[in-house]
């Protein structure tokens, strides 16, 4: 049995900033919600444990024990249990839509039912990386403290975007270190029904990404890409994901995000560029293949 599962694209709609525990970790108030489409992953049974990494964003992906994907294999303590893995990247490496996170909560998801073992524990999710626990969540939600704290949210109206990414990785500890402030405000107590998309993207102007300013500051192509994302026809919002360096425009209907993609491609045909839908459709459990 080969079992295959998507490891979708995670968008970061809001990403408040709002304070740092003593041991240097920030606090953060963040909607996240997901893409529909995403990295590509693949489990067969075999006698040891092995990863290729395949597609257009493999290349410089290492396969060492540092791997994510290899991370979550491991966080399940089998010592001797294999599977052979391979990994069709198509999500930009450091880019801040969690594709190595989204990566590694697939891969705890599709071994617990090839090995037919329970998932690893929430301390060893957490210990993957931040964006492993909401990865693993797959839907739309609020996640707080460092991201070990998921909480449900009004489903997302309709809600179609562009995502764009300058091919430049951003890494993550230069963005935080030039952060100016780290005790921004929380979003409000209640995320509200949005009845479509453009009254979502009302009340996320009234909200940020705090991480932005910082990471334009260390890579200014990031505030080239704003530009270009927030000149699109039809446009509700742009705004940057995570720490960077994608940034994304939201959209009312599939055909003026799917328009908008093709303008920018032509624009800047050296940048990653995709059209998706954005929101509530259920993330797909491990399908079985022969």
């Amino acid at each position: 049995m080969t079992l295959t599962v998507l490891a979708p694209a995670k968008i970061n709609l809001t990403l408040h900033v709002t304070g740092r525990r003593a041991d240097g970790y920030h606090l953060l108030d963040s909607l996240v919600t997901f893409a529909d489409m995403g990295d590509h992953l693949s489990f067969a049974p075999a006698d040891r444990l092995s990863l290729q990494v395949i597609g257009p964003e493999g290349a410089g992906l290492a396969v060492g024990t540092d791997n994510l994907v290899l991370r979550a294999a491991a966080a399940f303590g089998m010592t001797g249990q294999g599977a052979r893995i391979t990994l069709d990247k198509r999500l930009p490496l450091a880019s801040g839509i969690g594709g190595g996170s989204a990566d590694a909560a697939a891969t705890v998801r599709a071994l617990a039912r090839l090995w037919g073992r329970p998932a690893p524990g929430e301390a060893q999710i957490l210990a993957l990386g931040a964006d492993v626990p909401v990865c693993l969540y797959g839907r739309s939600c609020r996640m707080q403290g460092i991201g070990e704290y998921l909480s449900p949210v009004p489903p997302l109206p309709p809600l179609w975007a562009v995502l764009a990414n300058p091919r430049i990785a951003v890494p993550t500890p230069a963005v935080f270190a030039a952060l100016t402030r780290r005790d921004g405000a929380p979003m409000p107590a209640v995320v509200p029904r949005c009845a479509d998309a453009p009254d979502l993207a009302e009340w996320l102007r009234r909200h940020r990404n705090d991480l932005e300013a910082a990471a334009v500051a260390v890579a200014p192509a990031i505030g080239a890409v704003l530009a270009r994302l927030s000149g699109l026809p039809d446009v509700l919002l742009a705004r940057m994901s995570g720490s960077g360096a994608t940034c994304f425009a939201l959209f009312a209907t599939a055909a003026a995000a799917s328009d908008a993609a093709g303008l920018l491609r032509r624009a800047c045909p050296e940048w990653w560029v995709a059209a998706t839908r954005l929101g509530d459709a259920d993330q797909a459990e491990p399908t079985a293949g022969v």
